[in-house]
């Protein structure tokens, strides 16, 4: 599949005598059969960057050409890819920009990318959207609980046993074997010069998996545009996600027959446990599954929701979800567990629940239904925490000191 190469530059959102000097970045990707976060977060830093007045040159493939490849070279290349190794050099000189970003490099564009913009001298940043650089399925998660037994290891055989990445021993082989080959190439510590990790918790298991402590620093995730302050009327709960095992859907639906419909719970997204989610909506008239929704819409449900409900069993390395719940102004009751910890501030921002425990969730959204004012202020306070460490100013800021920060140390003076 060709590589989608686009640039462009908007200049008319900020006065450019208060801006930093502009700068020529190239932003590489490998989109996802499935659009989830990842891929949206990627195209709102991309948007911000060009607000901004940047000039921002896209280096994309897409995962919908692995269903065309013949397993032995898709696992040739998840090792080192040739074709994007060299299409990258010929864009590095084309364009000549002064820093690269990687944010998902697997399985198309591979490590190999790294290399390719080292060979040309330009500084290398990579963002950590999860935790596949120590994770054959990249989330840490297997059998229905947190799974770190691949953590640390220098050959992550366990991933390969347990057949972790798509159920298939020759796919989490190729997996495994792209992260032991460039362990041994050092390629981790010598080929990128910064790593962002969007929370703390997770740069602490990244460090723990055997990345480079002094490379990696910590920038969260952030929303742009704000989609404004929302109203909180609608008297529901949401729940917006993949349904899934790990995201905690089994919890959530369990919490809801204990709540008895004293709240009505409506769930956005779709995913494996879509069936089961059907027939907790076919039992219960006070749940309602709305399937995929395009973003707009999700804001106008998360501007109406009373809270957000935010159930995963497995390590969020920030839960992205959250921040856009705060930008509205509703809170948010999360497991106790990742990132998620981190995020939504116990009592301020939100609310804390037992991980996998429906008993402890459906207490906390009822002590929210039965208290509107401690639900109040924890709108303000939502509100407040965007404003604060999640908007697009801050964000910038925050982008240029880490990209200032790579071309020093790939060009000290």
């Amino acid at each position: 599949m060709d590589p989608v190469l686009t640039h462009a530059a908007d200049n008319d959102q900020h006065d450019r005598r208060r801006r930093p000097p502009t700068m020529r970045i190239l932003v590489a990707h490998n989109c996802y059969q499935q659009p989830g976060g990842e891929d949206e977060q990627v195209a709102v830093e991309v948007a911000m960057l060009r607000s901004f007045g940047h000039e921002v040159a896209q280096y994309n493939l897409h995962n919908h050409s692995i269903d065309s490849m013949n397993r032995f070279a898709l696992a040739s290349r998840t090792v080192w890819s040739r074709s994007a190794f060299l299409e990258l050099r010929r864009l590095l000189r084309m364009h000549q920009p002064q820093i690269v970003h990687f944010h998902n490099t697997f399985p198309l564009i591979s490590p190999a990318a790294y290399w390719a913009a080292r060979a040309e001298g330009a500084p290398v940043v990579q963002t950590l959207h999860n935790f596949r650089l120590c994770c054959v399925n990249a989330v840490l998660f297997r059998d229905g609980r947190v799974c770190e037994d691949c953590l640390g290891k220098a050959i992550p055989w366990p991933g390969v046993l347990h057949k972790c990445y798509r159920d298939s021993r020759g796919a989490s082989g190729a997996t495994a074997a792209m992260l032991t080959t460039h362990r041994l190439l050092g390629t981790w510590r010598e080929a990128v010069d910064v790593y962002i990790a969007p929370s703390e918790f997770t740069r602490c298991k990244l460090v723990q998996g055997g990345l480079p402590a002094d490379k990696i620093v910590v920038k969260p995730n952030f929303v742009y545009p704000d989609p404004g302050f929302g109203e909180g009327g609608g008297g529901f709960a949401l729940f917006v996600g993949r349904l899934s095992q790990e995201k905690g859907v089994e919890t959530l639906l369990a919490a809801w027959r204990r709540l008895g419909g004293l709240i009505p719970l409506k769930i956005v997204g779709d995913g494996p446990m879509a069936p089961n989610v059907r027939e907790a909506a076919a039992m219960d008239g006070g749940i309602e599954w709305l399937g995929y929704r395009p973003l707009d819409t999700v804001y106008h449900l998360l501007g109406e929701a009373s809270v957000l409900v935010l159930p995963s069993r497995c390590y969020e390395t920030f839960a992205r979800v959250a921040v856009e719940a705060f930008a509205k102004g509703t809170p948010v009751v999360a497991s106790r567990l990742g990132a998620m910890a981190e995020i939504v501030e116990d009592g301020r921002t939100g609310l804390h629940f037992e991980p996998g425990d429906a008993g402890d969730l459906a207490a906390k959204v009822l002590r929210l239904l039965v208290q509107p004012s401690e639900l109040a202020q924890m709108r303000q306070a939502a509100r407040d925490k965007f404003a604060r460490s999640f908007v697009a100013d801050v964000n910038h800021d925050a982008l240029m000191a880490i990209y200032e920060r790579a071309i020093r140390t790939r060009h000290p003076e």
